[in-house]
């Protein structure tokens, strides 16, 4: 969920007193200058949390973790959540914001969904994000954040979980039919990007009804349909944008979106950043 660091040794910079961020031990509670454990809503969202439950997410390793306060504090994190920052422990994320950790662009769009999460208290679920992976790769996550109310019902906080979407176990049969299905999406943007495809189209494509394409697809990609089609799509403008000088409008077009406006703002929104910044942050890493 934002730039990338691969030492996590959680030690460094740890004082007497505070929380060590020890990916062996137990994951630690806000306690830092400048915030503590009494800040207002902190006690309620902890207690409202399986002290169990946060321990068993420091246990997986391509999901990131996360619990915050209503004004936006991190309290808990997994090791994988502070593999995203450029901090190297979780004493060093304890108690700071979005904005302290993450790129502007990244930074706004999380807490945008989190004030629409704690305004609402509505869940968000399944959205689809391209967040960079250790070392600067951008991999694709699905992300789930939940309000946390107290015990009078108020919403105190959030706790949130991003999954790497990598292929799953599958038998032979269900990859074969997946791996025909991305080369005729692919094929499709080659020859008419503009030209929607419906679930009907992808069903006949990978040589299936609707119902199994859904139930293939979501086994092997943890994606619907049509979010499979819109993940090629901006792959395709990612690499673009990566790998050649090729204009935001012609970018925009070879992967089929209808305007360079209409891209520029889904790939805002899955990515956290516009087409041309970030052209300009792959060119600088």
């Amino acid at each position: 969920m934002g730039a990338d660091s691969d030492n996590t040794d959680g030690t460094s910079g740890d004082a007497p007193g505070e929380p060590v961020g020890d990916p062996t031990g137990p994951i630690p509670v806000v306690a830092r200058a400048g915030t503590s454990a009494d800040v207002p809503g902190t006690a309620a969202l902890m207690a409202a949390l399986s002290p169990v439950m946060v321990d068993l997410m420091d246990e997986l390793s391509d999901v990131m973790f996360c619990a915050k306060d209503a004004d936006g504090r991190y309290l808990a994190v997994n090791q994988v959540f502070v593999r995203r920052t450029n901090e190297r422990s979780r004493r060093q994320v304890l108690g700071r914001r979005a904005v302290d950790l993450f790129v502007p662009e990244l930074a706004e769009r999380y807490e945008a969904q989190d004030a629409e999460v704690v305004r609402t208290g509505r869940p968000l679920r399944n959205e689809l994000e391209l967040i960079r992976r250790v070392g600067g790769t951008p991999g694709w996550f699905l992300t789930a954040k939940l309000p946390v109310r107290d015990a009078a019902g108020r919403v105190v906080g959030l706790v949130s979980v991003s999954q790497d979407l990598r292929s799953g176990d599958a038998d032979d049969a269900t990859m074969d039919a997946m791996a025909r299905l991305v080369a005729a999406v692919e094929r499709h943007l080659d020859a008419s990007p503009g030209d929607p495809l419906t679930v009907a189209d992808l069903a006949r494509l990978s040589g299936s009804t609707p119902a199994v394409l859904d139930r293939r697809v979501r086994k092997v990609f943890g994606l619907s349909p049509r979010q499979l089609v819109l993940r090629t799509r901006v792959d395709r403008a990612a690499h673009l944008l990566t790998s050649t000088t090729t204009p935001l409008a012609e970018v925009a077009a070879a992967a089929g979106f209808y305007d360079q406006p209409s891209f520029t703002r889904t790939f805002a929104r899955l990515t956290g950043e516009t087409p041309s910044s970030f052209r300009r942050r792959a060119r600088g890493s």
